[in-house]
């Protein structure tokens, strides 16, 4: 046998082992950069940019702080309200309120929204003010503040709902404005039974 037979035949013999490692380490670069592709693609939603307008960015986390000083309020009417329909009332609003803010809380992190996690000092006011109050005086005021937040959210709620283009935040409002509706429907109600 000459040099040149045996050394082809090493080759032949080496030649699978070869493939296998050329195989492998493709292998391997596919599957490090489909890892990394993986990181890129589903890091944090907390540190990624909001994936909604700043207008509608401003929206949800005005609609956070209202829907959270509503529960607590909700809370304190169940609590401190004389009347049977404030206290009522005020469950209505810890449930209903409690509801729409976990709405909002999913569609937040799903646009990459932070929400605020406490009252700002505006709203804490509010509640700090009705904590202050008990019997009639309670009942007044939080049914003519109910009857002005609700205005005021339903009249937010139809200006974002004309305004959003982006379809998952009006389904988000356009569901939940009925509610607010409603709410404002039964709170002047009661308004004028106290009159």
């Amino acid at each position: 046998m000459n040099m040149n037979t045996q050394s082809q035949q090493k080759v032949e013999q080496n030649k699978p082992r070869f493939l296998k490692l050329i195989s492998d380490l493709a292998s391997a670069t596919l599957g490090m950069a489909l890892v990394a592709v993986g990181f890129m693609t589903t890091g944090s939603r907390a540190d990624a940019a909001p994936t909604v307008c700043t207008k509608d960015c401003s929206f949800i986390q005005a609609a956070a702080q209202g829907g959270m000083t509503e529960v607590k309020l909700g809370e304190l009417a169940a609590s401190n309200g004389q009347r049977d329909d404030v206290k009522q009332f005020g469950q209505r609003m810890v449930k209903e309120h409690g509801g729409i803010n976990d709405d909002l809380k999913a569609l937040a992190a799903q646009k990459g929204v932070t929400l605020p996690d406490s009252l700002d000092a505006e709203h804490q006011g509010v509640v700090d003010k009705m904590s202050a109050l008990s019997g009639a005086d309670f009942d007044d005021a939080y049914i003519t503040g109910m009857i002005k937040d609700h205005k005021t959210d339903a009249k937010a709620f139809k200006a974002e709902s004309s305004a959003t283009k982006d379809t998952d935040v009006k389904g988000f409002v356009d569901k939940t404005i009925p509610v607010v509706q409603e709410h404002l429907k039964v709170i002047t109600a009661m308004k004028k039974q106290s009159s």
